[in-house]
């Protein structure tokens, strides 16, 4: 198999979005209003910087100023009121198949914020074999729920959840400013790192057939379902990242492949994490051990059960590469990088 990095179009060519000047140059020249609103986040990407007006660069100072400047205004639901635009009888423009859309088994279920869940979220978010996360990723994507209905609803419930709706704040920033992470490793030092990007078990690990059973019902459940839990994600990614030396970059697009939440910032950023060589990263001494992960995380091998029917059975996997050596070996990959770029 050759793989061929297929970044997402909206990988390839993302740029910051810095058009609005020259827009409102424009309609200022034709004498026309023109008002800007955000949409998608609480806090643009210029409200939320430090005393000297640098971008943060850590979440954590991010979120505690995140959370000191927020007021009810910011999240307060705004109605529309259309008696500002023209009106006009409706034309039929382009149809969905026309401008390329292919109708698909995917149903559409409208949105909901459950208390039950949210309520529970820090203490049962990291186990895959429940359903105990929000799975909204999906509506915030596409637009389909309001971020601020979110907040509002995190402040009365947990805030273990708002952390993660400002990380997704925090993420999208980081590729507004830096917008060389979505080629580049945010630390520049660790663009030099060795990696091996062994193409035949980059694609064992895009089957879900490593002979790590954690791993391989992450991919699967990925592969089938266009989703996979959070607490996976950082553990397929370490080990693609860790135990096999293969490229984050390569685990990124396959991501965006696959994920039917795919967000540019959030997918980059939680990759580089994963890495260690994102903004606010897992040291790259840190290296997740499958089995640990499991036995803390789906004791009852539940999840693993459920997506690898074979799990249990002589038709199961070796494992690609041994836990213990893969350690060192990217201990060493990765120092021999970091050392002769300090």
């Amino acid at each position: 198999m050759t793989f061929k990095r297929c970044f997402a179009t909206e990988i390839m060519n993302h740029k910051p979005l810095k058009e609005i000047p020259k827009f409102t140059t424009f309609f200022k020249t034709q004498n026309i209003p023109f008002k800007a609103f955000k949409d998608q986040v609480i806090f643009d990407k210029n409200e939320i910087v430090k005393n000297d007006g640098t971008p943060y660069t850590i979440y954590t100072p991010y979120a505690k100023k995140w959370k000191e400047i927020l007021t009810e205004k910011d999240y307060h639901i705004h109605k529309a009121d259309f008696n500002h635009f023209l009106k006009q009888d409706f034309t039929e423009i382009h149809s969905l198949k026309e401008i390329g859309f292919k109708k698909t088994e995917f149903h559409f279920e409208t949105p909901k914020l459950e208390a039950k869940i949210i309520d529970e979220y820090d203490k049962y978010r990291d186990f895959p074999a429940l359903q105990k996360t929000t799975q909204l990723g999906i509506a915030l994507r596409f637009g389909t729920i309001s971020i601020r209905k979110c907040v509002d609803f995190a402040l009365q419930h947990n805030q273990t959840w708002l952390g993660e709706l400002i990380w997704r704040e925090f993420f999208m920033q980081i590729l507004y400013h830096f917008p060389k992470v979505v080629h580049h490793s945010f630390k520049a030092k660790y663009d030099f790192i060795q990696w091996r990007n062994d193409e035949q078990e980059f694609e064992l690990w895009c089957q879900g057939k490593t002979g790590y059973p954690i791993v391989d019902a992450g991919m699967r459940q990925l592969n089938e379902t266009g989703f996979m839990h959070n607490r996976v994600r950082m553990i397929v990614a370490s080990f693609l990242c860790k135990h096999l030396l293969i490229d984050w970059r390569w685990g990124e697009a396959y991501f965006a492949q696959k994920l039917n939440d795919y967000d540019l910032s959030a997918n980059n950023g939680n990759w580089q994490w994963a890495a260690g060589c994102g903004c606010d990263a897992a040291p790259y001494f840190r290296v997740f051990n499958p089995a640990l992960q499991t036995e803390k995380f789906d004791k009852n091998l539940d999840y693993i059960k459920k997506w690898v029917a074979e799990f249990g059975t002589n038709d199961y996997l070796k494992p690609i590469v041994e836990h213990s050596f893969a350690r060192e070996m990217a201990l060493k990959v990765y120092g021999e990088a970091v050392k002769e770029r300090q």
